[in-house]
């Protein structure tokens, strides 16, 4: 890999039931296959994928920024951003767990439906609805959807038998990591966008840059939305 840009994930599954994941990049192209595998280990690569997951997931990016728009003031965007995490966290555990399990076609299409809810949400912008008064329920319900998209991708990738909880808890971790990494930024960049207008003295209209925006993730999500449904409906 050392002259590649190519990542690879390797799973090795032994006969007792215990599982090894690495993520094999150009900079580290190696790996020792351990007699089982350590807790640092373990920690180290599920939250390295979980942080992977959450910033490659457009979907989901999409969702939270548009929940940053919706909720404004950083008071609101951290009771907004916790119940949204709180929710998948819950769901992630449980559909990881086996404990509840859903398709994870219509769940994808749902993910999307999700995004175009908020986007008219923004468009529309009447201030005086439910989404935009309370977005930590938008947050919350929809949240226990995204949940179980984080848990098929964790599905995918496997759980290690003897550090169930470990994997399980550190990729949870990595995907809030990630996130807060996103809010920090999305907040970062939108106060040196207003500082740099206060500086250079230009007007804009803020209405209308949300509703830009908004059109622009709506059509996405759109598009997400008809091609996960077709995937599954036929």
């Amino acid at each position: 890999l050392h002259s590649t840009f190519t990542e690879a994930l390797i799973r090795i599954e032994r006969l007792d039931g215990s599982v090894q994941v690495a993520r094999l990049m150009p900079e580290s192209p190696s790996l020792i296959v351990e007699e089982s595998p350590s807790s640092f280990q373990v920690a180290k690569t599920y939250s390295g994928l979980g942080i992977k997951h959450i910033l490659l997931g457009f979907d989901h990016l999409l969702f939270l920024a548009c929940l940053l728009i919706i909720a404004g003031n950083f008071k609101c965007i951290l009771i907004t951003v916790t119940g949204f995490t709180l929710a998948h966290s819950v769901t992630l555990v449980l559909s990881a767990l086996g404990i509840v399990n859903l398709a994870i076609g219509p769940v994808e299409a749902i993910i999307a439906l999700s995004i175009v809810f908020l986007a008219t949400e923004i468009f529309k912008g009447k201030r005086d609805s439910l989404t935009w008064k309370y977005p930590v329920t938008v947050s919350t319900s929809f949240g226990l959807l995204h949940g179980f998209g984080f848990a098929a991708v964790l599905n995918e990738i496997g759980l290690p038998q003897t550090e169930l909880v470990r994997g399980l808890l550190f990729f949870n971790i990595g995907v809030e990591i990630g996130q807060l990494i996103f809010v920090v930024a999305a907040v970062l960049l939108f106060k040196l966008l207003t500082l740099l207008n206060m500086k250079m003295n230009v007007d804009i209209n803020k209405t209308v840059l949300q509703e830009s925006l908004a059109y622009g993730v709506g059509s996405l999500a759109s598009f997400w939305l008809i091609e996960r449904s077709v995937e599954f409906l036929i």
